[in-house]
């Protein structure tokens, strides 16, 4: 009967009944510790898998698990850690394919390197789940080398193994890898889904490939019957837009069976700052002023763009209207470095780390070095 609740999340009735036992066994435990891990409730979590007297594989992979599936990525990792080192049992393929997408998510290279060899040493074969999961995590970390060497070695792939080489190919640039890819994925009678378009239409608007990604939108809803979604528009309009083909963009957003999105019309806009068409990017502005008004990145590129045509009855209009938002001027991102098996995010003028004093220090040590103290400035 726990179980049953545990099923439909009424935990309330499932930990109400586990309490009138005498004595919970360990498959009772790890009910409840799923089913709190799968409602959300981690810290009720937490306490059970503490107050358990015996835990067994099924309990330690439940919490992985769960923080995993909470966005808890770095406890996952830690749990595992305890796992290995202090409970003294061997995780599953379940388990090890869980701590490596956990890895993926941070972007902890080195880590994800440490639980690779884990796997090797301790005999785990490359299955299709291990190897997919390790695939991913190579690519989003950056290594793809590595990913490659996974992937050919991996005797079978499956869709989302795929999907991640594509996807990684792209982000670094290869755009004519990804898309050979995606042949070979096809020749292996592997259907691609939208997420595999996506990936690939990515890759094409990087490089440029306007052709090539004009056959590649088309085969997906003329052989695989696939219907564009958001994602795909906004990859059709950013390349179309960082071509120059503004009209050709503004033209597929009008065509589009649903409401455009801030990233659609934003891509648009950004088209018209990179080859100044300040007609279109009036309209695409006013649509992002109804969807996301409080972006002061919006506002400061249509600034940029008058004052380049030396409008500044129409820079202090927009001012204006920024001041009486109340809306400054944000850092528009930040970078990130893995050190020591964390990851530090920054940005520019950040003083949020805990070392950013030393930082500094350091960064004037260098201009001194460099001779250029006298004549940079940085923002603190």
């Amino acid at each position: 009967m726990v179980s049953a609740y545990r099923q439909v999340l009424d935990m309330e009735s499932a930990s109400s009944l586990a309490n009138q036992m005498q004595e919970k066994n360990v498959g009772t435990w790890n009910c409840l510790i799923d089913g709190y891990m799968r409602s959300g409730n981690v810290e009720v979590a937490e306490s059970l898998f503490d107050q358990m007297p015996v835990k067994d594989i099924i309990s330690w992979t439940s919490m992985i698990k769960g923080y995993s599936s909470n966005k808890r990525y770095r406890e996952a990792i830690s749990v595992f850690y305890k796992m290995t080192e202090q409970g003294g049992i061997v995780p599953d393929e379940v388990t090890m394919s869980t701590v490596i997408s956990s890895c993926a998510h941070l972007g902890v290279l080195d880590v994800g390197k440490e639980v690779h060899m884990y796997t090797v040493q301790n005999g785990f074969v490359l299955d299709v789940y291990i190897g997919s999961a390790m695939v991913d995590m190579y690519s989003k970390c950056g290594s793809l080398n590595r990913a490659l060497v996974v992937f050919f070695n991996l005797p079978e792939k499956n869709l989302f193994c795929w999907n991640s080489i594509i996807e990684g190919l792209a982000a670094h640039g290869y755009a004519r890898e990804a898309m050979k890819m995606l042949g070979k994925m096809e020749m292996e009678s592997v259907k691609p889904n939208s997420v595999t378009f996506v990936s690939v239409l990515t890759a094409c608007t990087h490089a440029g490939l306007v052709e090539e990604g004009r056959k590649i939108y088309r085969s997906m809803s003329d052989e695989y019957s696939i219907l564009p979604n958001t994602e795909h528009y906004g990859c059709m309009v950013a390349l179309f837009s960082k071509a120059g083909l503004i009209q050709e963009a503004l033209g597929l957003i009008e065509s589009m069976e649903f409401e455009a999105n801030a990233v659609i019309w934003g891509a648009l806009l950004d088209g018209c700052r990179l080859h100044k068409n300040l007609e279109i990017a009036e309209i695409a502005f006013n649509k992002l002023m109804v969807l996301e008004p409080r972006n002061s990145g919006y506002y400061s590129l249509l600034i940029s763009m008058y004052a380049g045509e030396n409008r500044w009855r129409d820079v202090a209009e927009v001012r204006g209207r920024m001041r009486e938002l109340g809306i400054e001027k944000i850092c528009p991102g930040a970078s990130w470095i893995e050190l020591d098996k964390r990851v530090h995010l920054f940005a520019a003028a950040d003083r949020s780390h805990s070392a950013s004093d030393e930082v500094y220090l350091l960064l004037d040590a260098i201009y001194d070095q460099m001779g250029l103290a006298q004549e940079t400035e940085y923002a603190y």
